[in-house]
């Protein structure tokens, strides 16, 4: 894996570090409602997305009608996230094949729902997605309608979620980095709480999964803790929150371990 990404962590509610633009863009900033939708991407999927996400100014807001659009170059690509270059240059090629067609979900948390279903509103993450035959490298247009959830971050740093991008370059699970995002969002607490049916919703649970909550135990939450406790420093417990014997929520406490990582 290189080197040159820093493994650490922002609190939401402060402002990302005063560092050159070049550094600053090696973190990932979300809104938290983008944080907590339904992704809908594979872990090659997910990977192209965070890179380009790290490459954007997110304290910069976007103009009206503005196109952003950013160049990924497989060799940089397999280099960050320690994969054979042949792999990045096939993952950044079915990429251009798929990724234009994969949309977000959101949906409102259980709190605003107040007991009623869930209500997704689908968003397309990109508005075109261009891939070079045999010079390796990719272009992503993303949708103008999503920027403020990843170029606001300025107008609202308690509504955002950060990260930098090594902190996922090692995750060979997409559930793993999706329950990375979704923990980062209470850092400040490092306690974080979900009902079972925004969980599942957000972090994409197969529907054989939402209804066989052992599934969702050993298949989801289980080997996504036991990555991030070896691959990101982290002590993670977790609870089942049952109503009679039915798992209503999960909460989770988690904490960076003294001894940090090195690199």
């Amino acid at each position: 894996m290189s080197n040159k990404f820093e493994v650490g962590f922002v609190d939401a509610n402060e402002q990302l570090p005063d560092l050159p633009p070049e550094e600053l863009r090696e973190w990932v900033t979300m809104s938290n409602a983008l944080t907590r939708a339904s992704h809908g991407l594979s872990i090659g999927e997910k990977r192209i997305v965070v890179c380009a996400l790290s490459k954007l100014d997110s304290k910069r807001p976007p103009k009206n009608s503005e196109l952003v659009t950013l160049r990924i170059v497989g060799v940089d690509y397999a280099e960050t996230f320690g994969i054979a270059q042949n792999t990045g240059y096939e993952q950044l090629k079915l990429a251009a094949k798929k990724l234009r067609g994969r949309y977000i979900s959101f949906h409102d948390p259980a709190f605003i729902r107040k007991g009623k279903p869930l209500k997704y509103t689908h968003m397309n993450w990109m508005s075109s997605v261009t891939y070079h035959e045999g010079e390796g490298w990719i272009e992503v247009t993303f949708n103008p309608q999503l920027l403020p959830h990843i170029m606001g971050f300025a107008n609202g740093r308690g509504n955002f979620t950060s990260y930098q991008l090594g902190d996922i370059v090692d995750h060979k699970s997409i559930y793993s980095t999706r329950l990375f995002e979704l923990l980062m969002r209470f850092k400040s607490t490092g306690w974080a709480y979900y009902t079972i049916e925004d969980f599942c919703a957000s972090i994409d649970a197969p529907e054989s999964h939402r209804k066989n909550f052992g599934k969702v135990r050993s298949q989801i939450i289980e080997p996504a803790i036991t990555e991030l406790m070896e691959k990101n420093n982290l002590t993670v417990k977790w609870e089942a929150q049952k109503l009679g014997r039915k798992v209503v929520a999960l909460t989770f406490n988690f904490e960076r371990n003294k001894q940090e990582k090195l690199f």
